[in-house]
C-alpha cells in the first residue's frame, strides 16, 4: 500500500499526502451489512455539549464487522477489498459456502478470490483465524481476543500486529504493538498476519477542512486561554503556562493514569516501554 504526495496546485494540496487506494476493488458496500450511524455533535441527552471539538463531518454508515470469526469449519471466499470510513484498516467482504456474507478486517496480503477458514482445523495462513493454542510460536497475529468468545479487542488498527512469544500452561504470552508483554488464555481467537494499510501513518490532512470532513472541530490551545478556562492559560503576551496538563489538571507527560488496583494487571508480564 502506497501513498502519494499531491502537487501544490492550491494551498490545501501543498502538504497533502493521501493513500493510493490501489488495493480497493469496489466503491459500493454490501447493503445487508450496513447500519445507520448517528452523530451526537458532542451533546448529551439534554442537548448540552459535554465533549468539545466534535461536530459536522461527512455522513457515514457503519459496516458490521465480524470480530468473533465464529464460522468454524465453513469455507469463505474473499469477494472484495473495501474502504471503511469507520476505521484506518481496509475491510474484506467474505462470502461463505452456506450463503452468509460477512465483513472482516483485511490483513496485508489478503486478495480477492482467496479462501479463508476459522477454527481448529484452519492452517496458520494469512486471513485465517485460530485459537491461540493452535498457532505456532513466533507467528505474527492481529485481531486478538481478551476473553474467549468476546470478539477481537487488540491489534485492530492499520498496520498493527502482535507476536505469539510463548505458551505457559493455559496462557499464551503475547508481545503487543506497544511492546507490552501480556498473558491471554489459549482458548482465545486470533487472526494470522498484519492489519492492512500500514502506510496510514504517513498520510497528512493538508488543510483544516479535512479535519472538519472527519467530524473534528477546531481545538483551542490551552496557553491561548485565560487562567479561568485552563491551567496553562494567562500570562502577558505569548508567555506559555507551566507544566503541560489537560483542561481538568491531569499532567500530559509521564503521569500514570492506569489504576494500580486494576484486576487485569496480573496478566501483564512487562509494561510498555516509554
Amino acid at each position: 500500500m502506497a501513498v502519494k504526495k499531491l502537487k501544490p496546485t492550491t494551498p490545501g494540496q501543498r502538504f497533502r499526502v493521501v493513500s493510493m487506494f490501489e488495493t480497493i476493488t469496489t466503491s459500493t458496500p454490501e447493503k445487508s451489512l450496513l447500519s445507520p450511524k448517528k452523530r451526537s455533535g458532542g451533546r448529551n441527552a439534554t442537548g448540552r455539549m459535554t465533549i468539545r471539538n466534535i461536530g459536522g463531518g461527512h455522513k457515514q454508515r457503519y459496516r458490521t464487522i465480524d470480530f468473533k470469526r465464529d464460522k468454524f469449519g465453513v469455507e469463505g471466499t474473499v469477494k472484495t477489498i473495501e474502504y471503511d470510513p469507520n476505521r484506518s484498516a481496509r475491510i474484506a467482504l467474505v462470502y461463505y459456502t452456506d450463503g452468509e456474507k460477512r465483513y472482516i478486517v483485511a490483513p496485508t496480503g489478503l486478495e480477492v478470490g482467496q479462501t479463508i477458514f476459522s477454527g481448529k482445523d484452519a492452517s496458520p495462513e494469512v486471513g485465517n483465524s485460530l485459537y491461540l493454542s493452535e498457532i505456532p510460536l513466533g507467528t505474527i497475529i492481529h485481531n486478538i481476543e481478551l476473553h474467549p468468545g468476546q470478539g477481537a479487542k487488540m491489534a485492530r488498527s492499520a498496520g498493527a500486529y502482535a507476536q505469539l512469544a510463548a505458551k505457559d500452561g493455559k496462557f499464551a504470552v503475547i508481545k503487543l504493538p506497544s511492546s507490552e508483554m501480556r498473558l491471554v488464555l489459549l482458548t482465545c481467537m486470533a487472526s494470522i498476519g498484519t492489519v492492512s494499510n500500514s502506510d496510514h501513518a504517513l498520510t497528512r490532512q493538508g488543510k483544516a477542512g479535512a479535519n472538519r470532513w472527519a467530524g473534528r472541530r477546531p481545538r483551542v490551545r490551552g496557553v491561548a486561554m485565560n487562567p479561568v478556562d485552563h491551567p496553562m492559560g494567562g500570562g502577558e503576551g505569548k508567555k506559555s503556562g507551566g507544566h503541560p496538563r489537560s483542561r481538568n489538571g491531569i499532567p500530559a507527560k509521564g503521569y500514570k493514569t492506569r489504576s494500580p488496583k486494576k484486576s487485569s494487571s496480573k496478566y501483564i508480564i512487562e509494561r510498555r516501554k516509554k
